[in-house]
């Protein structure tokens, strides 16, 4: 996809502006903030757009070469390098320039929780949260439990996490839906294959200038918190429960010992969810293209296939299949996995723009 010159004039000016802007040191709160985030976006654009106009105007150049008859040879030896890597780098700056989602640049919220197959989904959603969690170390992304319910023989009920990062959100938001594993139990004498499940949620975490939460329409209850058979882990009402009375959202937090602690990351979770639903009400006609894209990042959509007999993971919204089912799970391989969905979203935009 060909970009105008005169697009890529736009882009470098405005790059400029913005710029001298972030120079000039009168830029203060709010809009240095803004300021600073439109620049970070823009930084990367505004390269291609260089380098694209600077291929351009060096193929001109050796095309006026070509009447030369002493540098004719030389020329489309260039010529034919440069003709290569144009359309490359055209690409590149067309999915640059796609509608950017808002919150791509964002930190996370991921919360996994065991569904169908009772212990052997509790196992496996410990799987996925170790899988996420080498993921995110590869990348230097920074993980933090911000509440977790165990199970008694492993893995998790529950778990929420906090991922920050750059771009985690971009990353990791396709992952959002139902993860099925097939695999012989532990507990099984029998050796016979189970199917279980366990739902992923994906939340991009906002800032304050994202999500104001008045506090009059939260209502906060304390209570003390209790481990697994009723036994009280501690002996404070050191547990947070909080509703958001407008949206009926209701969070819990009782991991820590500290109540303002626990009051602390159960706000975490309430804005990264107030933040979601914000973004479902506005994004309207943009939600149902993404759906039709790689999938809609339901939660009770299957996405994935985890088959330890056969060592294989299967993608069934872009039907890739990896037989490295341990390498997916180790965190490197799953970077394939999510570079394919990646790049079907963006191949799947770029053509609807072309229509």
């Amino acid at each position: 996809m060909q970009i105008p010159a005169s697009r890529l004039e736009q882009i470098s000016n405005r790059f400029a502006e913005l710029e001298a802007r972030m120079a000039s040191g009168t830029l203060e709160g709010d809009e240095f903030v803004r300021a600073s985030r439109d620049y970070a976006e823009l930084e990367p654009v505004a390269k291609l757009s260089l380098e694209v106009k600077a291929m351009r105007e060096e193929i001109a150049g050796l095309e006026e070469m070509l009447a030369d008859p002493e540098m004719k040879a030389m020329a489309e030896e260039e010529l034919g390098e440069l003709r290569q890597r144009l359309p490359d780098a055209e690409r590149k700056i067309a999915i640059a320039l796609l509608p950017r989602d808002t919150a791509d640049a964002k930190p996370a919220m991921l919360e996994i929780r065991a569904g169908t197959g009772g212990d052997e989904a509790a196992l496996f959603a410990g799987d996925l949260y170790r899988m996420y969690e080498k993921f995110a170390s590869d990348l230097g992304w920074k993980v933090e439990p911000v509440s977790m319910s165990a199970s008694e023989v492993g893995g998790f009920k529950e778990i929420v996490a906090n991922i920050k990062g750059s771009g985690v959100f971009a990353k990791l938001k396709f992952e959002s839906g139902v993860h099925r594993v097939q695999r012989v139990p532990v507990t099984e004498s029998g050796g016979r294959i189970h199917t279980s499940a366990a739902t992923v949620a994906v939340l991009p975490e906002p800032d304050e200038l994202d999500v104001h939460i008045d506090p009059g329409d939260l209502k906060i209850d304390t209570y003390r918190a209790s481990g697994a058979g009723g036994q009280h882990v501690n002996t404070t009402d050191s547990a947070i429960r909080i509703t958001h009375e407008p949206s009926g959202l209701v969070v819990t937090c009782q991991d820590g010992r500290s109540q303002h602690k626990n009051r602390e990351k159960a706000m975490q979770v309430l804005r990264a969810r107030l933040y979601e639903k914000m973004r479902d009400e506005t994004q309207g006609a943009e939600a149902e293209t993404r759906k039709a894209m790689v999938g809609s990042g339901d939660r009770s959509e299957r996405i994935r296939t985890y088959n330890f007999p056969q060592g294989r993971v299967t993608d069934h919204r872009i039907g890739l299949t990896l037989h490295k089912l341990e390498d997916v799970l180790a965190g490197p391989g799953l970077n394939e996995l999510i570079d394919a969905l990646i790049g079907e979203d963006e191949g799947k935009r770029l053509a609807a723009l072309a229509e």
